[in-house]
């Protein structure tokens, strides 16, 4: 049986994808943020439907936003909520879009729970108590073998900037494969077993919170490319099976430091660095 706080979480997930089912592909207005990104009607009313059903069954947790923003973040328990991942594609009418909600306890996030509505999937997990995908649970890999891997990549603005862009080269030519399938969707591959790693380096918590637990519980490894803990902060992951998480964080860092750093412009509020100094040696 879920949680009342995971049982909260698809009921508010699917109270969302019952409203982005019912404008995708539907002449709609969209707007442009101050951070360049698009905002339609849509975002707006799931994340309005999220926040009305988890804030009345948690009424003293804490909320943050894509769309809303940030509410009484010093509470110990704190949902974050993206209620379309994927805008620019849901706008272009591609499936690869989804609704994020994560609960983060005491800086640490415990619960997960990613719904494609166009795409026809349902992931969720909570600490404890493993993962699960359309009804069905999930486990990773056991690919043990660097030369047998698939890895996907997603957003790599930041990295590609950097002097440590040939270390991704260099993985490149140890693995089996390598494709970008990018949001939701290679996070889903990896906990399902149909990939072993995901590598990006512009992403905000909003949009992998909720995947961190399910990859987890899945049985992988997820970390940032410094290989720290998921939080607040984080810009850049590097995901895997577990088994190759050491190997691929090796092959990334290389035989030498590589200095300097970059803006990147996942950090809300633009200007913020990321010290590519600590991603790869």
């Amino acid at each position: 049986m879920p949680s009342r706080e995971l049982q909260a979480a698809l009921d508010a997930a699917e109270a969302a994808a019952e409203i982005i089912r019912s404008m995708y592909q539907r002449n709609f207005a969209v707007h442009v943020k101050d951070d360049r990104t698009p905002v339609t009607e849509a975002d707006v009313r799931s994340e309005e439907a999220i926040r009305a059903i988890l804030t009345e069954r948690f009424p003293s947790y804490g909320f943050y936003g894509e769309e809303t923003g940030r509410h009484a973040m010093g509470a110990d328990s704190i949902w974050l909520v993206d209620p379309i991942d994927g805008t620019k594609s849901f706008v272009r009418e591609c499936p690869f879009f989804s609704t994020q909600i994560a609960l983060m306890r005491e800086g640490r996030v415990v619960l997960g729970v990613s719904s494609a509505p166009a795409y026809g999937e349902l992931a969720w997990a909570e600490q404890g108590a493993g993962a699960h995908l359309n009804g069905r649970p999930i486990h990773v890999s056991q690919i043990a073998d660097l030369s047998q891997a698939i890895v996907s990549t997603g957003n790599l603005k930041t990295l590609a900037r950097s002097a440590c862009w040939a270390h991704l080269g260099d993985l490149i030519g140890r693995i089996n494969r390598i494709r970008g399938y990018g949001d939701f969707v290679h996070y889903h591959l990896l906990a399902r077993g149909s990939l072993e790693v995901v590598i990006e380096s512009d992403v905000g918590i909003l949009d992998i919170a909720a995947l961190t637990v399910i990859v987890r519980e899945a049985g992988g490894t997820f970390t940032d490319l410094e290989g720290a803990e998921v939080g607040l902060q984080t810009t850049s992951v590097l995901a895997t099976n577990g088994v190759l998480h050491e190997a691929v964080d090796g092959v990334l860092r290389g035989q030498r430091w590589c200095s300097g750093a970059v803006e990147n412009p996942a950090v809300a509020g633009g200007g913020s660095t990321i010290n590519v100094a600590t991603h790869f040696i």
